[in-house]
C-alpha cells in the first residue's frame, strides 16, 4: 500500500473520491463536525489530505490532518480516518515521513478503544484522555 498527500490544488477534484471513506468515520465523532465540514477544511487546505491506494493504485482509504503548534512541537493530528490506512508498520512509516517533510515533529490521534489498541501495536501510547463540555 502506497501513502501519499493530495497536492493542495487537486482536493475539490479527490474529495469526491475519498467521501466514501471518510464520512462512515464520522459517526464516531461525537457530531465534532461533518463531512462538508472536512470538505471546506481540506478545499481551504487547512487540513492535509492523504490517501492510500494499493499496488494497482485503487484508492482504499483516506485521512485528514491538521497542525497545531505547541511550545516544544509541531503536532500531526489526524482529524478523520476511514478505510485501510495506518494498518501496519510500512504504512505509517510513510505516514510519518510525509508528515515530517510537513514540518511535523509529533503524530498524534484521538479514537475509541479499539483504535487505541491497534496503535498500541504500532508504537502510540496513550497520552491523556480528553474531556470536555459545552460553554
Amino acid at each position: 500500500m502506497k501513502i501519499e498527500v493530495v497536492p493542495a490544488h487537486l482536493t475539490a477534484q479527490v474529495f469526491p473520491l475519498v467521501e466514501g471513506f471518510l464520512t462512515p468515520a464520522l459517526e464516531y465523532s461525537n457530531g465534532e463536525y461533518t463531512i462538508d465540514q472536512v470538505r471546506l477544511f481540506v478545499n481551504q487546505n487547512t487540513w492535509a489530505l492523504i490517501v492510500a491506494t494499493d499496488e494497482t493504485g485503487r484508492l482504499v482509504g483516506a485521512m485528514t490532518i491538521s497542525f497545531m503548534n505547541t511550545p516544544n512541537a509541531r503536532v500531526a493530528y489526524v482529524t478523520c480516518t476511514g478505510g485501510k490506512m495506518i494498518c501496519n508498520e510500512d504504512t505509517l512509516a510513510q505516514l510519518k515521513r510525509i508528515v515530517h517533510a510537513m514540518g511535523a515533529t509529533k503524530l498524534q490521534a484521538a479514537g475509541r478503544d479499539s483504535v487505541v489498541r491497534l496503535l498500541s501495536q504500532l508504537g502510540f501510547k496513550k497520552i491523556y484522555t480528553v474531556i470536555e463540555t459545552t460553554l
